[in-house]
């Protein structure tokens, strides 16, 4: 004999259909416009930060492919994820509830995929890190660079070209480099932990206190460009700025001479 049903279980029915469809729609929005915004942002200016390094092409490569790597899983999650909420809808699903016992054939398959998908990475990105972390160039340090709270302190060679001596130039938040030089900078801090981060240039580097970490790097274009700190270092985090000025060589000597002669003038 057929169950019948009054109004209110219908509408109750009803409802709940309503609701479980707006789930489903609504992930499966989240992927359609998770990558339509990915695909939108490089044209509307609003992605990565202009390269003005030789090595920053490699930095974003590295990114975009493990960007297309998680944005395939993830896409791939939520389209199963759609497709169980569609399939076993509890207003349309008649089968009977199955409990089972965990696979431990299916525990290794995804534990040993991701395992060795990282493994990939790791290996992917052997150049990258090398170029940047490992391959030190062989040149005296072009200036030292102390991170305080909150501020960059500066200091170029002087006259004899030799850090750490009297003639030495000293400037806060105010970076100046030659263009296609290769740079050599000596990274220090006075007391917390802070990170230079020159978003242009592909470069972050955490400062420690107690150590001198060299970072180095050749600029490309003429500009100016951002200098800030990545790394939570105080209330004044967010203030803890400063202005990259990437010049000739010719501007760079001028500079630097009035810098010396500004700091001769108060001694």
């Amino acid at each position: 004999m057929p169950v019948e049903f009054g109004p209110d279980e219908f509408k109750t029915n009803e409802r709940r259909t309503i609701v479980t469809r707006f789930w489903i729609f609504l992930f499966l929005l989240v992927p359609i416009l998770g990558v339509g915004v990915f695909l939108w942002a490089p044209y509307a200016g609003v992605y990565l930060p202009q390269d003005v390094s030789t090595h920053g092409h490699k930095i974003d490569h590295l990114f975009t492919f493990i960007l297309l790597l998680t944005g395939a899983v993830f896409i791939a999650t939520e389209v199963v994820l759609v497709v169980f909420m569609w399939r076993y809808d509890r207003e349309r699903n008649q089968d009977p509830v199955k409990f089972t016992h965990g696979s431990h054939n299916l525990e290794m398959v995804w534990t040993i995929i991701p395992a060795a998908t990282l493994l990939f990475i790791a290996i992917y990105q052997m150049n990258a890190w090398a170029e940047v972390k490992i391959d030190r160039p062989d040149i005296p340090p072009t200036l030292k660079v102390t991170a305080r709270q909150f501020e960059w302190r500066l200091q170029y060679p002087g006259p004899d070209g030799v850090l750490d001596t009297r003639d030495d130039i000293h400037t806060v938040n105010d970076l100046h480099i030659p263009v296609n030089e290769q740079i050599l900078i000596h990274l220090e801090s006075d007391d917390v932990l802070h990170s230079f981060f020159l978003p242009n240039l592909r470069i972050k580097q955490d400062a420690v206190p107690g150590s001198t970490i060299p970072v180095w790097f050749r600029a490309t274009e003429i500009g100016a460009f951002d200098l800030v700190c990545a790394e939570l270092c105080g209330w004044g985090h967010y203030k803890m700025k400063g202005r990259l000025t990437i010049e000739s060589r010719e501007d760079f000597e001028n500079w630097l001479e009035q810098k010396r002669q500004e700091q001769e003038a108060v001694q």
